[in-house]
Order: structure tokens, then C-alpha cells, then sequence
């Protein structure tokens, strides 16, 4: 995980000036909230899901398996933002509010139980498919084997399932 997330896990004063510079930079924007658009994100979430799923059981282009899970990790994270009434601009900023809004208690969600929270790992797993994705687009070799993409994919569908819950869909 880079330096700078894991700031963020363990410093709230690094991620409240991160997350305030995103806001004031307008990458992370507050937006008229839209049960439509945390729809939209969930059912394109699924779509790259079930795309990564056809490629997995054809067991070919395993690279865009990867890419695929982490833009279904990736939607199912804009679905948590727009669910708050946010959109955002860029990937490390959509990851920098799923820190500040849900993996930690604060009190709009005080009332949501531990287990749906985003943990540290979940983040983690976030900031390794990001790196991997980054890997299978722009790489020129085939970095991944089959038990790679196997775990990646159920980690993905485990964070997915996870916001599922959080938004109560």
C-alpha cells in the first residue's frame, strides 16, 4: 500500500487535509444526492463484475479479469459516494472519503455495526487491485495466474457485497 493511504490510516489530521484539499480543489464534489446514481454505480459494479466472471470461466485475457474487479470495486465505490451525496474525480480521492466516511466511526454512522464498516484490509485490498489493474492495462507482459485473479475476484466480491449492505440494496 503506498505511503500516503497509510497516512491516512493513521494519521486523521493527514487524511482531514487531504480530504479537505480535495474538496477545495473540486476532484471530490458535493453533489445533489441520487438514489439513481448509487443504482447506476451498482449496476455497472455488477456488469464488471459479471464481465470478469465470463472472462475467469473462459479462463483467457486473465489481465482484464484484473481490470475488470477493480472497476467493479471501483463503482461499488462511487455508489458509497453518491449514496452521501458526493461524486469525485480521481481514484486516490474516491479512496481518501471511503476513508473518512466508512471506515470509521463517525457520528452519521454510528449506528451502522462494526462489520459494516470498511476495514483496514478492505482498503488495502482496494489500494492492491488498484495497483494491479495498473499493472494488467499498461503492462506489456501477463503478470497474473490463475489463483491470483481467483483471490482478487472474491475479495472484490466481498467489498461488493459489503457496500450492497451499507447502502441496503
Amino acid at each position: 500500500m503506498n505511503e500516503r493511504i497509510m497516512n491516512w490510516l493513521k494519521e486523521k489530521a493527514d487524511l482531514d487535509r487531504s480530504y479537505k484539499d480535495y474538496l477545495d480543489r473540486r476532484i471530490i464534489q458535493k453533489v445533489p444526492p441520487s438514489t439513481n446514481l448509487v443504482k447506476a454505480h451498482i449496476e455497472k459494479s455488477d456488469h464488471n463484475l459479471e464481465f470478469s466472471y465470463f472472462l475467469f470461466n473462459q479462463n483467457k485475457f486473465i489481465d482484464w479479469i484484473v481490470v475488470g474487479l477493480y472497476y467493479a470495486v471501483y463503482h461499488a465505490s462511487l455508489a458509497l459516494l453518491a449514496n452521501k451525496g458526493f461524486s469525485s474525480k480521481d481514484h486516490t480521492a474516491t479512496l481518501c472519503f471511503l476513508i473518512k466516511h466508512y471506515s470509521e466511526f463517525s457520528e452519521e454512522d454510528i449506528k451502522l455495526y462494526y462489520d459494516l464498516l470498511i476495514t483496514q484490509e478492505e482498503i488495502q485490498f482496494y489500494t492492491t487491485l488498484k495497483r494491479e489493474r495498473q499493472k494488467a492495462s499498461y503492462s506489456t507482459a501477463k503478470a497474473f495466474d490463475e489463483e491470483t485473479v481467483k483471490g482478487l475476484r472474491e475479495k472484490a466480491i466481498g467489498f461488493i457485497n459489503k457496500v450492497k449492505i451499507i447502502l441496503e440494496i
